[in-house]
């Protein structure tokens, strides 16, 4: 048989049986379409489509509109104030409540296609399913009854690709689709089935109970949105195809090549095309849904792999401890599997090819949930957490070298900034853009809340301002400075703005926020009670002053006569240092106070040590003592999210043991009810479910992309003005090799270390002009050379088999030669 055969250079995972829950089936994906396929007789694949998401392109400016008809706005923030200053914090609630809007709207699932092979059981010997990470396929080996199966599959060009190769005719193979949502009508004939489907316009989070019915479809009086969508099955095959109301069944072929593809009205409106998705009909949705299947079926239906190829300026390539190639099993080499370094390994390597999966050009960025979901009542409306998660979604693109793949995040960005404007302006009379906690595909920039939401979570007002770091990132790795020109500065440049109309300045001249929050956390007041107001939050100020930093760096390289240079100036010699506590902890408000929760969840002040660089242990080494001690308080992780993030601080620290201790925990199997919600207090940690989500419970995605984010911080740093060779290398880790890492300003390295010493790193210029780097081995700076597109490789310091008698440690000197 002629396969889609896994080949022998590249990672592949296995599963021993066909998926019987969700939990265990494989995500695929190309950042348009995503589809978790199960396997075996059933062959059932849950479709996801990144557009499909409740609500309307208009529902944004009608909340604002109604918040602001309940009488939110300037004068009421007035009001916050004086409540704040007079120490009022009950009123100062109260009244801020009414800032809220409703709710951000919820990622959907779409379609379910069953591609049906009676009978059909895994091939004695092979495992039930594999997936291929390097060329993002899967493969399953099967048999019924004399016939030897082989089915791949594949999502590329916004298409699910199915593949059915027998040594024999296969008596039948149906094929069944349907979905979730509401169900419009169908169209089957000539080996096709066209399904339309209604996408609701507004869809309610799981803790707004009295929201009914929680799912709501377009109804007369809505305006000219109508949430459609369409699916389109195709196959072609050496068999007889026969067509009826459920689906199409296939008799006598040994060859089938299925397609699946999707259309919506929101793709034309994420695309922005002169508001066509006004008046684009039904027969264009549909046909362009057809268009991608047909084209699918008429190309080779081979997936192009995703980027992991070991060449320079490529996607970044694990092998820690030396083995990466090859077929693993899941459950015995990698959730409870003995070799420390491999599961890392597949950690790094999984979570970059569901970054690369889940996130493309073109497409929306990466949600909660990355580009799956089956419920149709999400956890967290599966939307955009803006107070950590979306933005961890994407802190590996640039250290593993796939920035491209981070492209939405800056078009969803744009979008929350546009309708940020008028919140900033109407709700605040402040200019530029601002968002708060959470975002959808329409960029919603609202509170939440729908006016019962606790302030500590509901009332944020720095989400655009972190985002904004995150684009910076996108800048900072790459020193494209017409992409900082023409897309990123205009971003920074109004959240800046926004940000110098909301410091407030005292008497003293210092600069404080009210009201502030720091994000879901509390702190007690005297009486003993929990509090979100009151104090200024110490991530606030220091997102605030890393944003006014990095302003005046564009300002410098984009338009150094910009006159908010001045603002920005002024402004940031108000901007108070971050507190250090009677204990040496960073405080995380203005003052020292009482914790509510000593182990929470949210690590909000050591944003200035991770992912910002305000804090670092060279820079800063008092303040990375007090952020150590904060951390040392805040104890072992919760969730994915969470241990991603401490990962990450503890590798700024320069601290692999602690770091590698807690990824230990992370990539644990959760043995819990992955359906149930578990309590965000720490009490029940995560943990991986048996696909390698990571799980709060339930599942979410930040915990999976910020895995190889943290274990590249392990590897690599070029944060502090040098690239810093193996800062923190656990020792459980004493060799390896990574090619494709990725340092800020436009250089690859290729790692290799043995001994817990470096060998030699191989440092890639991708700028066209020569440059002169700072580079950091085992704490000794040296400058090297690098040619314009060229390389250098720094060898060393390696313990050599026999010392030199003149040498106290046996150690060679660090050595540079161009390659």
């Amino acid at each position: 048989m002629t396969g889609v055969h896994s080949t022998g250079d590249t990672l592949r995972l296995a599963w021993s049986r066909p998926a019987a829950t969700w939990e265990e089936a494989i995500p695929l994906g190309d950042g348009r379409l995503g589809a978790m396929v199960f396997g075996g007789a059933d062959g059932r694949y849950q479709v996801n489509d990144a557009t499909v998401w409740s609500g309307a392109p208009d529902l944004p400016a009608r909340e604002l509109r109604r918040v602001l008809a309940q009488g939110a706005g300037p004068d009421r923030l007035r009001e916050v104030r004086a409540a704040l200053a007079a120490g009022e914090l009950d009123e100062a609630e109260r009244l801020l409540m009414t800032f809220e809007g409703r709710y951000s709207q919820e990622f959907l699932p779409f379609a379910d296609l069953f591609v049906e092979l009676p009978g059909a059981v895994p091939e004695a010997g092979e495992p039930a399913r594999v997936l291929d990470l390097d060329r993002a396929v899967v493969e399953e080996r099967l048999t019924a009854g004399d016939a030897r199966i082989v089915r791949t599959s594949h999502v590329d060009g916004h298409a699910l690709v199915v593949r059915i190769e027998s040594d024999r005719p296969l008596p039948e193979v149906r094929l069944r689709l349907s979905t979730p949502l509401r169900e419009l009508g169908r169209r089957a004939g000539d080996g096709t089935v066209a399904l339309d489907i209604a996408v609701p316009v507004d869809g309610a989070p799981l803790h707004e109970q009295s929201v009914v019915p929680p799912l709501r479809y377009a109804e007369q009086g809505d305006g000219n949105y109508d949430g459609f969508a369409a699916a389109v099955l195709a196959v072609r095959s050496d068999g007889v195809t026969e067509t009826d109301d459920s689906g199409l069944t296939i008799r006598g072929a040994g060859r089938l090549l299925i397609a699946l593809s999707s259309s919506t009205r929101a793709e034309s409106w994420w695309a922005g095309a002169d508001d066509e998705w006004r008046t684009v009909s039904h027969e264009t949705i549909r046909n362009r849904a057809r268009e991608r299947v047909l084209g699918a079926l008429g190309e080779s239906a081979l997936p192009h792999a995703h980027d992991a190829s070991p060449r320079r300026g490529a996607a970044a390539r694990f092998a820690i401890g030396g083995r990466r190639e090859g077929r693993w099993d899941v459950d015995t080499d990698i959730l409870r599997g003995d070799d420390d370094a491999l599961r890392a390994t597949v950690a790094a390597e999984y979570g970059r090819y569901l970054l690369q999966a889940s996130s493309r050009r073109g497409g929306p960025a990466a949600n909660l949930q990355g580009i799956w979901n089956g419920e149709l009542r999400p956890a967290w409306s599966s939307n955009y957490t803006i107070n950590i998660n979306t933005q961890m979604n994407y802190w590996a693109a640039g250290p593993l070298g796939i920035l491209d793949h981070a492209e939405p995040q800056l078009a969803l960005v744009e979008r929350i900034a546009r309708t940020g404007a008028d919140v900033a302006r109407e709700l605040y009379g402040a200019r530029g853009w601002v968002a708060h906690h959470n975002s959808d595909l329409w960029g919603w920039s609202l509170p939440v809340g729908m006016g019962h939401g606790a302030p500590s979570w509901a009332i944020w007002m720095m989400g655009g301002v972190w985002l904004c770091h995150s684009l910076w990132d996108q800048y900072a790795f790459t020193g494209d400075t017409a992409l900082l020109r023409d897309r990123i500065w205009p971003l920074l440049r109004g959240a800046a703005e926004f940000c110098l109309d909301w410091l407030q300045v005292d008497e003293a001249g210092i600069a404080f926020l009210a009201p502030s929050t720091s994000p879901e956390n509390q702190y007690r007041d005297a009486a003993g009670d929990p509090r979100a107001l009151g104090l200024t939050a110490t991530m606030e100020v220091e997102l605030i002053r890393a944003l006014f930093q990095r302003s005046l760096v564009a300002i410098d390289t984009v338009d150094p006569a910009d006159p908010l240079r001045a603002e920005l100036e002024s402004a940031l010699a108000t901007i108070p240092e971050p507190g250090i506590g009677a204990d040496g902890r960073l405080l995380e408000w203005s003052r020292e106070v009482e914790e509510n929760e000593p182990a929470h969840r949210h690590l909000s002040p050591l944003v200035a040590l991770h992912p910002l660089e305000l804090i670092t242990p060279r820079s800063t080494p008092e303040l990375a003592v007090a952020a150590r001690r904060f951390l040392d308080a805040r104890g072992p992780g919760a969730m994915g999210w969470s241990w991603a993030w401490k990962i990450a601080l503890r590798a700024r620290l320069g601290d692999g043991e602690a770091a590698h201790e807690l990824l230990q925990q992370a990539l644990t199997p959760y043995s819990g009810d992955a359906l149930r919600h578990g309590p965000v207090d720490g009490s029940e940690w995560g943990g991986l479910l048996p696909n390698l989500f990571s799980t709060h419970p339930p599942f979410q995605i930040d915990g999976n992309l910020g895995f190889p984010a943290a274990i590249a911080e392990l590897l690599l740093q070029s944060h502090d003005g040098a690239v810093d060779l193996l800062p923190a290398l656990p020792t459980a880790w004493p060799e390896g090799r990574v090619d494709g890492l990725h340092a800020r300003d436009g250089i690859a390295v290729d790692l290799r270390w043995s001994a817990g010493l470096l060998e030699s790193a191989e440092l890639h210029n991708l700028h066209d002009e020569p440059r002169l780097v700072r580079v950091r081995v085992s704490g000794t700076d040296l400058d090297v050379r690098l040619p314009a597109g060229g390389s250098a490789v720094v060898t060393g310091p390696t313990t050599t088999p026999h010392p030199h008698p003149d040498t106290d440690d046996g150690v060679r000197a660090i050595t540079v030669r161009n390659s």
